[in-house]
């Protein structure tokens, strides 16, 4: 599976097989768990609410925190120490950003520098880039995280309170409600040359985009680059945003909540200019009761070949684990009860973990059906290939019940429905390129073939 797994890697291509996420704790004894974050090697580093950044190394927890900044953060409800990011150069620079509420209720986007122990930071080395006053002391945001661009992006809440009743989200004279860039290889105020606001006297020129209530995650997909923002919702949806990171979008907040009307009294703009939710769900789906989204990550890693192309997100209260599909298609797993997931994380490897704000566990989420889902792709071949004639065919150790063929970017060409250990695929509709072939078998396992066709 190693080839097709680097296939889909480099192709972006969402194709759904038959999963079973499950979790296997890796850590434990952490206070309320925020975030999961890699510096680029085999280390994982922890952020407790409190103030505290612990370091994983080993599937062991290292005695002396990384840093420990707990006497200037306020951590009470939703406050507390809530965003880490390394620099994409940390390992020649030593240079990382955190986001906290300070010991007045306000926002902080700090920098720190490492110290002269790999595992320890130096907590004398602040220096404070963006300070952000905050009316209520919920919806605080706190997710950061580098793109593709090098540029440092800060997701923000609404201010708080409920519905946001001062429609901070819409305003772009506020920080609040919003998806914020900064260039922190430049001097203060670190504001990139590109950022859509700039020197619009209309708004300020950190945003980037707006219309969030309360965006506790955000992710980028390593492959496409895309943003996922896993945005919480008000009383009854909860919304998940894949986009091309693109500047500017309106994610619709307080106007909407997902992809429903809840306040269109203030300053909504038509709906042609909002970005409606990819995925969204209400609080009673799937029989359990839901209340709060947590963000994750598209899984990019190469141990489960069925997961990769997927978006896997929490509920925070009922539990269980979300995978979205390619058209938006919401499956659930677990509950895994006692944990009320806080945070995902990815280390070096892509691989992808969870944490568990009330049991203080980390986990590592697997595909439990690794072993028997795929069928070998040496049991399958399809021939001639490359092909220059209108038909190719196809011949396995076992009998196939489906061949569906996509093009690269995902979209589905053909599916046939068949019943035969051999036979062959028509292939005149077709214009040379390159597609994919996936054939499943009765037990609904299936693998893929590369097809060329001249």
């Amino acid at each position: 599976m190693k080839k097709l797994s680097l296939l889909l890697f480099l192709l972006s291509f969402y194709i759904s097989f038959s999963q079973q996420i499950d979790i296997q704790q890796i850590a434990t004894g952490f206070t309320a768990p925020l975030n999961i974050q890699n510096a680029g090697d085999d280390r994982l580093f922890i952020v407790e609410q409190g103030g505290v950044i612990k370091i994983i190394e080993n599937n062991n927890t290292i005695t002396t925190p990384f840093l420990d900044i707990s006497s200037q953060v306020s951590s009470t409800g939703e406050r507390g120490l809530l965003g880490l990011a390394f620099h994409p150069d940390y390992t020649n620079n030593g240079r990382f950003f955190v986001y906290y509420s300070d010991n007045n209720g306000d926002s902080v986007l700090s920098e720190f520098e490492l110290s002269n122990n790999v595992n320890i930071a130096d907590a004398t080395s602040e220096t404070v880039l963006l300070t952000i006053s905050q009316p209520f002391s919920n919806h605080n945001g706190g997710c950061i995280a580098f793109g593709a661009d090098g540029m440092l992006y800060v997701a923000t809440g609404d201010g708080g309170s409920g519905g946001d009743p001062n429609d901070n989200a819409q305003n772009l004279n506020s920080l609040l409600g919003k998806l914020l860039r900064l260039d922190i290889d430049i001097a203060a105020p670190y504001i990139p040359s590109d950022n859509p606001y700039l020197n619009d006297t209309n708004a300020l020129d950190e945003i980037w985009a707006y219309g969030l209530r309360n965006p506790w995650k955000f992710s980028f997909d390593s492959t496409s680059g895309n943003i996922w923002i896993a945005d919480v919702g008000q009383n009854a949806i909860e919304e998940i945003n894949n986009t091309i990171n693109t500047a500017g979008l309106n994610y619709g907040w307080r106007c909407y909540e997902g992809s429903s009307v809840y306040n269109n009294s203030g300053n909504c703009p038509p709906t042609n200019d909002l970005v409606f939710p990819f995925a969204e769900y209400t609080h009673n789906s799937s029989g359990i009761s839901k209340c709060s989204v947590t963000g994750g990550f598209v899984y990019r890693g190469s141990e489960f070949s069925n997961l990769i192309g997927q978006y896997l997100f929490a509920d925070f209260c009922s539990d269980e684990i979300g995978l979205v599909d390619a058209s938006g298609n919401i499956t659930y797993f677990g509950p895994f009860s006692g944990n009320n997931f806080s945070s995902f994380g990815i280390d070096n490897q892509n691989n992808l973990y969870v944490a568990g704000i009330s049991s203080g566990n980390i986990y590592k989420v697997v595909d439990s059906n690794l072993a028997t889902e795929d069928f070998s792709k040496n049991s399958v071949a399809i021939f001639p290939n490359p092909s220059e004639e209108h038909i190719i065919n196809f011949t396995a150790e076992e009998i196939i019940q489906q061949i569906e063929i996509f093009s690269l970017q995902g979209q589905l060409i053909r599916k046939d429905s068949v019943h035969t250990s051999t036979g062959n695929i028509n292939l005149q509709t077709l214009t040379a390129g390159i597609y994919l072939v996936k054939l499943t078998n009765l037990s609904e396992q299936a693998t893929i073939k590369r097809l060329i066709i001249q």
